[in-house]
């Protein structure tokens, strides 16, 4: 068994003073070898590997042409950063357009969109005012959240309190929200 060679700065010079053969050569040895790098490390597929050593390669070439290698020793390093980098920008690409065939499937109207924006931002604010109640206050008033069906009378039961203490603390509770919503909605 052959050892893999790690200095390829032969490949710089070659590139550097237009050695066509032995640039060849050294390309066609090191090309399998960043592949393997990305098939392996990286779990990327055969392709997607060729693809991106490929494009990882001629971003280094520019740079070896134009005299930006520093230590030609290190350029088998490089270039495997380069491909690990290349892999990882390709990756996002691919990812940003797969979509879950249910949501292709389920298309809205513009009004309904911005509609469903707003109602997602009034939530978020309301949450914010939420938090910013006491445990006293945000207790009674998440029980009407939870139950908008239930009367004063059960509110009383479960709270312990008289009808008029119940709406009197709910109106007060709803005013504080309604103010805080208003605020921060303007922010």
């Amino acid at each position: 068994m052959t050892k893999a060679r790690v200095d390829y700065s032969e490949l710089v010079e070659a590139i550097q003073e237009g050695d066509n053969k032995k640039a060849t050569d050294l390309i066609s040895e090191v090309i399998p070898r960043l592949e393997d790098y990305l098939t392996v490390s990286m779990n990327a597929d055969a392709n997607s590997a060729q693809e991106c050593v490929q494009q990882a390669f001629l971003d280094v070439f520019e740079q070896v042409r134009k005299d930006k290698i520093k230590e030609p020793k290190y350029i088998f390093s490089y270039l495997i950063k380069s491909c690990r980098h290349e892999y990882l920008r390709y990756a996002k690409r691919q990812h940003k357009f797969k979509y879950e065939e249910e949501a292709l499937n389920e298309l809205y109207e513009p009004e309904q969109q911005i509609e469903n924006l707003l109602d997602k931002e009034r939530q978020r604010i309301l949450k914010e005012c939420l938090e910013e109640l006491q445990d006293k206050s945000k207790k009674f008033i998440e029980y009407f959240i939870d139950k908008p069906d239930a009367t004063t009378e059960e509110a009383s039961e479960e709270f312990d309190l008289s009808g008029a203490n119940v709406r009197t603390k709910k109106s007060r509770i709803l005013s504080r929200l309604h103010h805080c919503f208003k605020r921060k909605s303007n922010e």
